[in-house]
């Protein structure tokens, strides 16, 4: 049976770099592909879920959206894994802080992600999975942040299932110091990477805190996050030499 394209994606074989960065907003992979990639061009356009491949630094580099929520990368993770070939997948999001010392703009990457989701409930495991980013990933963002000068929060994140909860409970997690910030999507994506032997890490910045009632307007989360593009476009082009 032949698996591409798929009834998400319309790209062919070969259209994506082995590295892709996954914004869950449409139009901040249009964002990245007109400012960060050279020879950009749209190679899926499904659902409006945009995605380019261009090149970086003479890297090639895709980025492609996500959409929101762990349902949505996880089919458009797992397409990229399983049917086109992609090893690394980097996502790049918002989050809302909420351990103490975590504030408005700052970086976090997500060494392995709590969930409230039952999507590892798929796979049939006698116990409790826990969903992590993968380690060669997370030690060269952790290098490269160093050497941009830019300050990187590693720790845990939380990926829920709602946005919108009568009882979240955010006050709770914030218990559990190492527990940086809350988002939607990181589980999904460790959890795919997993059973394709592939690499996944999440890199966010804190578009709002919630817990002390501050954010950052929609403008900002498309196009203002440009520390956490470059951040990640520098790691592709370090992951295409391993």
């Amino acid at each position: 049976m032949k698996n591409t394209p798929t009834p998400h994606n319309s790209a062919a074989p070969g259209d994506f770099a082995k590295t892709v960065l996954m914004p869950g907003d449409p139009l901040r992979a249009k964002f990245i592909a007109e400012h960060f990639l050279t020879d950009a061009m749209l190679v899926n356009n499904v659902r409006g879920i945009q995605g380019y491949t261009g090149t970086y630094n003479g890297t090639p580099v895709s980025v492609m959206a996500s959409g929101m929520g762990m349902p949505s990368i996880g089919i458009y993770s797992y397409e990229l894994y399983n049917f086109y070939g992609v090893e690394n997948i980097i996502r790049i999001g918002s989050a809302g802080g909420i351990a103490d010392g975590v504030d408005l703009r700052d970086l976090v990457a997500g060494m392995a992600a709590c969930t409230n989701s039952h999507y590892m409930k798929q796979y049939g495991l006698p116990g409790t999975y826990a969903p992590a980013a993968d380690y060669t990933l997370l030690r060269t963002v952790d290098d490269a942040a160093n050497d941009l000068g830019l300050d990187l929060k590693i720790g845990l994140l939380l990926s829920t299932d709602t946005f919108y909860n009568d009882t979240q409970g955010l006050d709770t997690w914030q218990k559990m110091h190492n527990v940086l910030a809350v988002e939607m999507e990181a589980a999904a994506l460790y959890l795919n990477a997993a059973r394709a032997g592939k690499r996944a890490l999440a890199i966010c910045t804190i578009s709002d805190c919630p817990l002390k009632g501050t954010g950052l307007p929609a403008e900002d989360r498309e196009t203002g996050f440009t520390d956490m593009m470059k951040l990640a476009l520098e790691v592709a082009v370090r992951m295409d030499h391993e």
